[in-house]
């Protein structure tokens, strides 16, 4: 049986949804940027940029699976404007922790998604 769950919400509205839910899911000194993908009308990007001594810009993709699922796929990361070795520890559980964000994120826009 084949899946037809989709979302009940156009990507401009999702992009402005997650715009605002997802600073309420990160720590509050690190910034997010929420961009649609153009190519993928259940997709978005995800820059999230850390506050602090490290400036760290990490980048990724979120695709919707269906109404209720996520798919996140880190990207990029970069350390003041150059790219940084994503193999260190302190970036892997970077990219954990923010993987768990954008998650979080998503179940709090589950009610909008899945209307």
């Amino acid at each position: 049986m084949a899946k037809t769950d989709s979302l009940a919400i156009d990507q401009q509205q999702l992009v402005e949804a997650w715009q605002r839910t997802i600073p309420t899911v990160l720590n509050t000194s690190d910034k997010a940027e929420v961009k649609a993908d153009a190519a993928d009308p259940n997709a978005l990007w995800v820059s999230i940029v850390t506050e602090g001594r490290n400036g760290y810009s990490f980048d990724f993709k979120c695709t919707y699976v269906d109404s209720r699922e996520v798919k996140v796929e880190f990207v990029d990361v970069e350390v003041e404007g150059r790219n940084a070795d994503e193999r260190t520890t302190v970036i892997q559980t970077l990219i954990d922790d923010y993987v768990r964000h954008i998650h979080e994120c998503a179940q709090q826009l589950h009610a909008l998604t899945s209307k």
